[in-house]
């Protein structure tokens, strides 16, 4: 079925959209945060990060308990992060826009697990400027299952393969030589794993602009870090990289397309 038969079930897909994204925005950050702490998010309860009490039902509804509680624990009065309604707000609506562009769709499912991914690593490496090999095993996981509904041809799975495997192994060659002539590391192990994964979701182009996008995006960060006093800090590169990929797997046809435009091509 498609959300786009009717007006109502295109609204009522939307809601439902919106909501599992707040929610898994919600579960995202609690994984990334607690990968980032070395803590297991497959076990124990959500907790408060000040005080460590368990948190209720009432404490864990996307975005409204921290309204209701005007940002702060409800257990010992501290002040809770910002970032935790901007996150599950945002997932919400990459979820909504995942699915406007997909549709009901096994290849929205598997972009959507994809952005669930790059959306973790993102906050992971915000935090502590890594990035887990579990996002980017589930990544791949998700490709993989998808083939036998997808049903690419050969040529097509070897082409996107192939694009991980030049991308991945290009940019390791490139921060290679950049690490030995800078006398120190220029870009991390799992920046170029990611680079490897992208490559194969969006193939040659597709990561080529993502990889443009993703160093603007990047020298952005560091204007921004630079400006609010923080310039000698460290940059982590995944975000920009997550970024530039979402972009690129939601609107990728009509930007390669524009650019190309702009050329005459």
């Amino acid at each position: 079925m498609s959300i786009y038969i009717s007006r109502g079930i295109l609204l009522y897909c939307g809601a439902v959209a919106c909501v599992l994204g707040a929610v898994f925005g919600s579960f995202l950050n609690c994984a990334a945060w607690r990968i980032a702490h070395g803590e297991s998010f497959l076990r124990g309860h959500s907790h408060c990060p000040a005080c460590s009490h368990a948190l209720g039902a009432r404490d864990l509804v996307p975005v409204l308990s921290w309204l209701a509680q005007r940002g702060r624990c409800r257990y010992c009065g501290e002040k809770i992060s910002v970032r935790y309604p901007l996150t599950e707000l945002a997932f919400a609506a990459l979820t909504l826009l995942c699915l406007l562009r997909f549709d009901l769709t096994v290849l929205c499912l598997r972009n959507w697990i994809f952005l669930c991914c790059l959306f973790c690593l993102s906050l992971v490496d915000l935090e502590s400027y890594t990035i887990p090999d579990g996002c980017l095993l589930t990544a791949m996981a998700a490709w993989l299952a998808a083939l036998p509904f997808l049903r690419p041809g050969l040529w097509e799975i070897g082409r996107s393969l192939l694009a991980g495997l030049c991308f991945g192994g290009g940019i390791l060659l490139l921060s290679l030589l950049m690490d030995r002539v800078l006398g120190k590391e220029s870009l991390g192990g799992g920046d170029v794993k990611l680079f490897a994964v992208v490559g194969v979701y969006l193939g040659f182009a597709g990561t080529l602009f993502a990889m443009l996008l993703s160093c603007i995006l990047g020298l952005l960060f560091a204007l921004a870090q630079k400006k609010h006093g923080n310039g000698g800090k460290a940059i982590p590169f995944g975000p920009s990289i997550s970024l530039a990929s979402a972009a690129m797997l939601l609107w990728g046809q009509g930007l390669i397309q524009w650019y190309l435009g702009l050329l005459g091509l």
